[in-house]
């Protein structure tokens, strides 16, 4: 290691920082995933490991095909084409909390800040090592999940009633609900339903590639949106203004939707109260909150929503989504169409205003008052937070929408589709986004200026104590924080306070420590150990040490020390 590298910032360490934030995150999403799934009771079907894989690709963005076969006495004459695109956004939120902090934690161990290419480095260690475990999930995601005739026929052996009357399709198809009685084409006698071998396998796979270019993505993007809203942690020089300008806004809102996330969850959980699934409500929870909770984001701030929904996959959905889509075709989704099918649509339009407002009051805590009007303060923060809302709606649009389709055959004949498709208006979004941050920014920036907290939770530069709006004129952070002084300086007691005389002048000698007063009230030469010049704080807030006459000096601690040589004098008292 040379000299000038530090033991933060070589390419080991680098490397080291990068295993442990890929890490940490992919077991975080992992634990996540898998503890969703058991909770849903869908390991009682296959194994859990490759599903587990396979909801992590989801969650990252890749795609996963899956392809069903229902079989009966060794004979395959029913199929089913799916296509599911959803992301499970609770592991996503998992892995980009703990990667994102992580990620941050690292760069503020740099000493000194970190540099341009110190962060390029860091963040190209992060992708590489994540894309290159995310094919791993590529390779080990590709399994069948069977499940039992018991399971898959209503009544059978004591089934109560499995997952194929649950299945998008089956139960609706004529016949197959009842295979020991209605079977087209096949009239079996009383019993002989349990000699039937049928059986359900689905098969899935991830696509390798599309996965991992998701993958990169994705982790840039967390990146991306980390350093954005941590306030503290440092930028280099070239991004330090950039820095200013976005982070007060996007740190409020990503700490806004976080809190969204949170009362999503608890709503959840709420329910299992009263359901009578609570293992595979929790699990859903689990999974899907951040989903529930983005989605319903949006819609309560009026951005529109198309979707379509028709065969089994329509019970799925809530009942007002049920009754809006039910007629077929794309439908818009709006608050007032929903809210001619139930009145709690109101509640979720209030919550997503609350919200912003605390996104406004948020950025204006966090913006820093340089003294200009109110006007010019509020304008800032609506503009700023105008922008990033501008943004982020659109994102969380793109990643709530829901598509999925099954597609049923018979020896190669169709004969029943269902689908469900739900998707918000980008550019509805963008456009609502801007007024809503804008309206939430001024609001939130008066209140703030009223309420006395406008700026005080500003971030300084990154080292300093306190933001530049703390200090009183003239004055600016230095290496360390200053104290209040106790009283007033005083050029009698300070001696660092006297003005020398003129160079090339000799004032009068020191009077001798004996002398009375010490030569003039109020002074004494030197200053006793302990007055102010003693005392006086240091960068390290230790007080200086009492001095000491050297070896062989022949002086007493109290005697004035020798005149300085002359300047321009090299090497003089050497």
């Amino acid at each position: 290691m040379s000299v000038t590298e530090s033991p933060h910032t070589g390419p080991a360490a680098v490397l080291f920082s990068a295993v442990a934030t890929v890490c940490w995150a992919f077991l975080a999403m992992a634990g996540t995933a898998a503890l969703g799934l058991h909770l849903l009771g869908a390991d009682a079907y296959g194994s859990l490991g490759p599903m587990t894989a396979a909801v992590m690709v989801l969650a990252v963005g890749g795609t996963v095909v899956p392809h069903g076969a229902v079989s009966a006495f060794g004979v395959s004459g029913v199929t089913a084409e799916t296509v599911i695109d959803i992301v499970p956004l609770g592991v996503s939120l998992v892995g980009a909390l703990l990667l994102g902090l992580l990620f941050l934690r690292s760069l503020r161990a740099v000493p000194g800040g970190v540099t341009a290419g110190g962060l390029l480095a860091r963040a190209a260690a992060v992708t590489a090592l994540f894309t290159a475990l995310t094919a791993g999930l590529a390779w080990a995601g590709h399994d069948s999940v069977t499940i039992p005739a018991q399971r898959l026929i209503p009544g059978a052996a004591g089934g109560g009633g499995g997952p194929l009357d649950r299945l998008p399709g089956l139960g609706d198809l004529p016949g197959l609900g009842d295979l020991g009685r209605e079977l087209p084409g096949l009239v079996l006698p009383g019993g002989a339903l349990g000699l039937l071998d049928a059986r359900l396998r689905v098969d899935f796979a991830v696509v390798t590639w599309p996965a991992l270019v998701a993958g990169a993505l994705w982790v840039l993007a967390v990146l991306l949106i980390a350093l954005a809203a941590s306030r503290r942690t440092p930028l280099p020089r070239a991004l330090s203004g950039a820095g200013r300008a976005v982070r007060p806004a996007a740190s409020a809102l990503t700490h806004v939707l976080l809190l969204a996330v949170v009362i999503a969850l608890v709503a959840g959980l709420y329910g299992v109260t009263g359901g009578d699934q609570p293992r595979r409500a929790v699990g859903a929870a689990l999974l899907g909150a951040p989903n529930g909770a983005w989605l319903a984001l949006p819609l309560g701030l009026f951005v529109p929503w198309y979707g379509s929904a028709g065969g089994a996959l329509l019970q799925v959905l809530p009942a007002p989504l049920r009754e809006l889509l039910g007629g077929g075709g794309e439908r818009p989704v709006t608050v007032p169409r929903l809210a001619e099918q139930s009145t709690w649509v109101w509640p979720t339009v209030l919550v997503a205003l609350v919200l912003m407002l605390l996104a406004g009051v948020l950025t204006a805590v966090r913006t820093a008052r340089t003294g200009s009007g109110l006007l010019a303060y509020a304008g800032g923060c609506a503009v700023r937070l105008g922008a990033v809302t501008a943004l982020a709606l659109p994102l969380l649009g793109w990643l709530t929408r829901v598509s999925a389709a099954v597609r049923l055959r018979i020896f190669g004949i169709g004969v029943h589709e269902t689908g469900l498709a739900l998707h918000g208006s980008l550019g509805a979004a963008a456009v609502l986004g801007a007024v809503w941050g804008v309206a939430a920014g001024l609001a939130g920036a008066v209140l703030a200026a009223r309420t006395g907290l406008g700026g005080r939770g500003a971030a300084g530069p990154v080292g300093q104590g306190r933001s530049p709006a703390a200090y009183g004129p003239g004055d600016g952070p230095g290496p360390y924080t200053p104290s209040t002084p106790y009283r007033r300086p005083n050029p009698d007691t300070n001696p660092y306070l006297r003005t020398p005389p003129p160079r090339g002048t000799e004032g009068p000698a020191p009077p001798p420590p004996d002398a009375p007063g010490g030569g003039g009230p109020g002074r004494s030469w030197p200053p006793p150990h302990g007055s102010d010049t003693a005392s006086r704080p240091t960068i390290s807030g230790i007080p200086l040490p009492r001095p000491r006459p050297r070896r062989g000096s022949g002086r007493r601690w109290d005697q004035p020390p020798p005149e300085p040589p002359p300047p321009g004098r090299p090497g003089a008292g050497r």
